[in-house]
């Protein structure tokens, strides 16, 4: 079997592995997506970094919480118990 007699074989299994991919169950959600706008797009980017910024700050304060005064209510509030 020639080179290009092979590539038209793999071709042709990866067209018909794809042409399915607008029928399925996940069919229509690819017919309905689109592009965000620019706009969209700074909104969206503005709420994960907002989110992200609280669950890091979370996070920072639980740390200090627990390396700063979690050792000092160890000491004087749970010995006297």
């Amino acid at each position: 079997m020639a080179f290009l007699d092979r590539a038209r074989k793999v071709q042709d299994e990866v067209d018909g592995r794809l042409h399915h991919l607008g029928h399925g169950k996940y069919g229509r959600i690819l017919r309905m997506a689109r592009r965000p706008t620019p706009d969209e797009y700074v909104k969206v980017l503005e709420v994960t970094a907002l989110g992200a910024v609280l669950i890091g700050l979370t996070g920072f304060a639980i740390y200090i919480f627990f390396t700063q005064a979690g050792p000092w209510l160890w000491s004087n509030v749970f010995t006297s118990l």
